[in-house]
């Protein structure tokens, strides 16, 4: 088999057999590849978890850190840096529990990268603890009675919090998947997208045949800059809804107010390192 310019070649992974993963591994580089993005221009940082192993099988520049905290790596590497294509990758324990906080505040700063979010509404890595998007009643080996809390609704959350791009994809249509990551990856500002993905492993009840019965695209009539029509798509219950969900194309991108950049737009990676004001900083902070 031809091998496209994202495959790292002979690589063992370490899914199992018909993890919704694969498909998403699938449809990501086949996005990459048709935005034309060189690997050398691209890094993927992720935390902890399975969807977290993605850029393990992705060749690009990689950053796996701690668990939840993806994007705020992404963040600095993008300011550092902002000529990269940045992703942020982890699943919805990971970003939504661990790195809640991040997720939230994130939306608040906006910088141009693009977090995906796999969503198979269980922790997978650990055995299939209750996720923070476990539905009610949803029984695992620790929450043997069922789960309790409301689901956490990130979508609803970030059209709340006026995201700058919000979409949901599902695993199961890798064509559908491609196309939403190729627009995220192209928004400029901090763009979301939860993809739908069963965990075969842990989690019996939402499977490849729930989410397809339970999930729909939104009409071609549907306006995503509509931000009121988007809230109440999102915190209505029913199917979930697929496609571009939210668009603000008017925020200003958090690279972009930061002081080193207000006269001068060279990547910090590139300027020189000041010696003299460093010793002054650290002299200043150990009189403080």
């Amino acid at each position: 088999m031809k091998q496209g310019p994202f495959d790292r070649g002979a690589i063992d992974i370490a899914w199992c057999p018909g993890c919704g993963n694969f498909a998403i591994l699938n449809a990501l580089k086949a996005a990459l590849t048709q935005l034309g993005i060189s690997p050398e221009q691209i890094v993927i940082a992720s935390g902890i978890g399975q969807a977290a192993k993605m850029p393990h099988y992705v060749r690009t520049n990689v950053f796996n850190g701690l668990h939840g905290r993806a994007i705020p790596a992404a963040t600095a590497i993008k300011a550092a840096n902002p000529g990269l294509t940045v992703i942020a990758e982890g699943g919805d324990g990971d970003m939504y529990g661990e790195g809640g906080n991040h997720f939230i505040h994130a939306i608040r700063r906006n910088p141009d990268i693009t977090a995906i979010i796999h969503n198979n509404m269980v922790y997978g890595l650990t055995k299939g603890q209750a996720s923070p998007t476990s539905s009610l009643g949803f029984k695992t080996p620790v929450q043997v009675g069922g789960v309790t809390e409301e689901p956490f609704n990130a979508m609803a959350v970030a059209i709340a919090l006026n995201a700058s791009f919000v979409a949901r994809a599902f695993a199961g249509d890798v064509d559908q998947t491609r196309d939403i990551i190729k627009a995220a990856i192209s928004h400029r500002g901090f763009s979301i997208v939860e993809i739908l993905q069963p965990c075969v492993s842990f989690n019996k009840v939402n499977t490849f045949q729930w989410f397809k019965e339970n999930s729909g695209y939104v009409e071609d009539s549907y306006d995503p800059s509509d931000r009121s029509a988007a809230f109440n798509r999102a915190a209505e219950g029913g199917k979930m809804a697929l496609g571009i969900c939210y668009v603000n194309s008017e925020r200003s991108c958090f690279e972009e107010t930061l002081s080193p950049y207000s006269e001068d737009s060279t990547p910090l990676f590139k300027r020189d390192v000041d010696m003299a004001k460093l010793a002054r900083l650290v002299d200043s902070k150990r009189q403080a």
